[in-house]
C-alpha cells in the first residue's frame, strides 16, 4: 500500500466557518465515506440529514470543560498520526481500536473575528484561542502521507474531484495541503501572539511574526522582469473606486502622498512622484492648495500621485481633470467628480481612510539579505521642549509658519532634503542626493527653471548641516529663515554664518532621515 494508492474511508469535521461545508459533507457521505463530527458541526450535518458519528461517541470520552477538551485524545491524534504502512503503528492502532483518520476538515475558532471586533472583552478574545483545532491541523499536516488536511473551505471542489474518481488523494496534493495548513497556524499563532504582545507594550519581541495574509497578485514588482504580490490591509485603509489595477509602485506612491498629507488640517494638495513630493499647497480650498502645489513643479506631476485631505468636488476636479495623474488620493469624491474623473479609463481613483492610515502607522519592516530591518514609524514632527531660535534674530510670525510648512514636508522627502516654502506652499525642493549642497542646489535650479523667487523664502534640512556652506547656499538664493534638526560639531559655525547673514534659524532637536 502507497500513499497515492490509499482510499479515504474516514472524515473528521470540524469547523467555526461552515461555508460550504453541507454540501461537501453531503458528497463525502455519498461516496461511502464515514465522518466523525464534534458539536455545532455534527448538529448542522445530522439536520441535513447526513449520518455523523460524534467525536464523543467514538472515543467513549464526553467533552467537557465547556468544549475545551473534545479532540485532545489518544484515538483522535492516533487516527491522525499513524503510519499506515508502519506494522507497529498498524499493530497498535489495532490493540487501542484507534481508527485511521485519511481526511480532517477543520477550520479555527474565530480568533480574528474576535480580535478585531471593537466590543470583544479581553475574555471574549482569550476563549476564541483554539487548541484542539491547530493541534488536530498539526498532527495531520505532518502525517500527510496518509492524512489529507483541509482548512480553506475554498478547496472543497477540487478534494471532491479528486475523490470522485478512486476515492483517492494524490500525495502531492496531501504535501501541498500540509504546507497551506502550517501556514494557517502559523498565522493564527502569529495572530494571537501579537495581541499578548500589545497587552505588554512590547515592540520588538525575540522572535518576530507578522500575520498577514495575501491581499492580490500584481501584474510585476518595480520592473516588469520582478514578481510581486500585495499582503495586508492596504485594501482596507485604501479603496479603489475607478482605473485599472494597482501596480506595486502606485501602491508605494499612494502610502507616500498620504501619509504627508496626514500632516496637514487646513485643505491642502500633494503631488507626488516617485514617492518623492514635488509640490504641497494648502488654501481655503484644494483648487487655491492644487495651484500653490503644482505651482512648485509644473514639470514633475505628469504621470504623478494627488492626495488631497478633503472630499473631491466637482470644482476641484475641473481644476484636475486635464492632468495626466495616475492616482487622485481623497476621503471622499462627490458623485459629480466621479462623473467627470471616471472619463478617463485609465485614471485610478482612491479613496482613503486617514484615521485607519494614522491607527496602521506603528512599525515599518524592511528587508535585507538574510533578514528584516524593524522600526517604529516615523510619527512625530519636532520635540517641541527642544525646538529653540539659535540665532540673533528671531523669526517673523509669516517666517515660522513657513518654517514648520517646509519641516512638515521635509520630513517626507527622501535624504539628502532640502525644502523653500513660503508660509502655505513649497517653492523648491532638492531630494535624494549624496551631498546636502547637491540638493539645495539642485532646489534652487529648479525654482529658478520654473520662475520662482526664492527672495523671503524658509528652507529645513531634513537632518544638520555639517558645513555653513549649505546655509550659505540658502543665503545666496534669498532665503531669510532655517530650520534644521541641529546635533554637529560645527553647529557653531553654521549659527555664526546665520547671524553675520541676518538669517532666522530654528533647530528642532529631531532628524528625519529617509533613506
Amino acid at each position: 500500500m502507497t500513499p497515492d494508492s490509499y482510499r479515504v474511508t474516514r472524515a473528521l469535521i470540524s469547523v467555526s466557518d461552515k461555508t460550504d461545508i453541507v454540501d461537501f459533507a453531503q458528497k463525502l457521505h455519498e461516496l461511502g465515506i464515514e465522518i466523525l463530527s464534534t458539536g455545532g458541526t455534527a448538529s448542522l450535518l445530522r439536520e441535513h440529514g447526513i449520518t455523523v458519528q460524534s467525536v464523543s461517541d467514538y472515543t467513549g470520552f464526553p467533552e467537557i470543560m465547556d468544549g475545551r477538551v473534545k479532540t485532545l485524545q489518544p484515538k483522535i491524534h492516533g487516527g491522525l498520526l499513524g503510519v499506515l504502512d508502519n506494522t507497529s503503528h498498524q499493530q497498535q492502532m489495532s490493540e487501542h481500536g484507534i481508527k485511521s483518520i485519511d481526511l480532517l476538515i477543520v477550520n479555527l475558532y474565530p480568533f480574528e473575528k474576535t480580535l478585531t471586533n471593537p466590543t470583544s472583552t479581553h475574555d471574549d478574545i482569550v476563549e476564541n484561542i483554539d487548541i484542539g483545532g491547530p493541534a488536530m491541523v498539526r498532527a495531520a499536516a505532518k502525517n500527510y502521507k496518509w492524512t489529507a488536511v483541509v482548512v480553506n473551505p475554498d478547496r472543497y471542489p477540487s478534494i471532491l474531484d479528486s475523490l470522485t474518481a478512486d476515492k483517492t488523494i494524490s500525495e502531492s496534493l496531501r504535501r501541498e495541503l500540509a504546507g497551506e495548513a502550517f501556514a494557517h497556524t502559523g498565522y493564527y499563532d502569529s495572530l494571537i501572539a501579537g495581541y499578548f504582545r500589545s497587552q505588554t507594550g512590547l515592540m520588538f519581541p525575540g522572535e518576530l511574526s507578522i500575520p498577514v495574509r495575501k491581499s492580490q497578485s500584481l501584474r510585476y514588482g518595480e520592473n516588469p522582469h520582478q514578481q510581486a504580490v500585495l499582503y495586508g490591509n492596504f485594501t482596507s485603509i485604501f479603496r479603489q473606486v475607478h482605473g485599472k489595477e494597482l501596480s506595486y509602485n502606485n501602491i508605494i506612491d499612494i502610502d507616500a502622498a498620504a501619509k504627508l498629507s496626514l500632516e496637514f488640517t487646513e485643505p491642502t494638495v500633494v503631488i507626488i512622484k516617485h514617492t518623492n513630493p514635488c509640490g504641497v499647497g494648502s488654501g481655503t480650498t484644494l483648487s487655491d492648495a492644487y495651484a500653490k502645489a503644482f505651482a512648485t513643479d509644473t514639470v514633475s506631476p505628469f504621470g504623478g500621485i494627488i492626495a488631497v485631505n478633503r472630499t473631491i468636488d466637482l470644482e476641484f476636479a475641473q481644476t484636475v481633470h486635464s492632468l495626466f495623474a495616475e492616482v487622485l488620493i481623497a476621503p471622499d469624491f462627490t458623485d459629480e467628480a466621479l462623473d467627470l474623473l471616471r472619463k478617463k479609463r485609465d485614471r485610478r481613483l482612491m479613496t482613503v481612510d486617514y484615521a485607519a492610515l494614522r491607527k496602521a502607522m506603528q512599525r515599518q519592516v524592511k528587508s535585507v539579505a538574510g533578514g528584516l530591518l524593524v522600526q517604529t514609524d516615523d510619527t512625530e514632527l519636532l520635540d517641541e521642549s527642544a525646538l529653540k531660535t539659535v540665532t540673533k534674530r528671531e523669526p517673523t510670525e509669516d517666517e515660522r509658519a513657513a518654517l514648520m510648512f517646509a519641516w512638515r514636508v521635509a520630513k517626507h522627502v527622501k535624504s539628502n532634503a532640502i525644502i523653500y516654502a513660503a508660509k502655505d506652499r513649497t517653492l523648491a525642493i532638492g531630494a535624494g542626493q549624496m551631498s546636502r549642497v547637491d540638493s539645495a542646489r539642485i532646489a534652487v535650479k529648479k525654482a529658478h527653471d520654473a520662475g520662482i523667487d526664492l527672495t523671503g523664502s524658509a528652507v529645513a534640512s531634513d537632518a544638520f548641516f555639517p558645513f555653513a556652506d549649505g546655509l550659505l547656499q540658502a543665503v545666496e538664493a534669498g532665503a531669510t529663515a532655517v530650520i534644521q534638526p541641529g546635533g554637529s560639531v560645527r553647529d557653531a559655525e553654521v549659527i555664526a554664518a546665520a547671524d553675520e547673514n541676518s538669517i532666522a534659524m530654528m533647530m528642532t532637536g529631531m532628524r528625519h532621515f529617509r533613506h
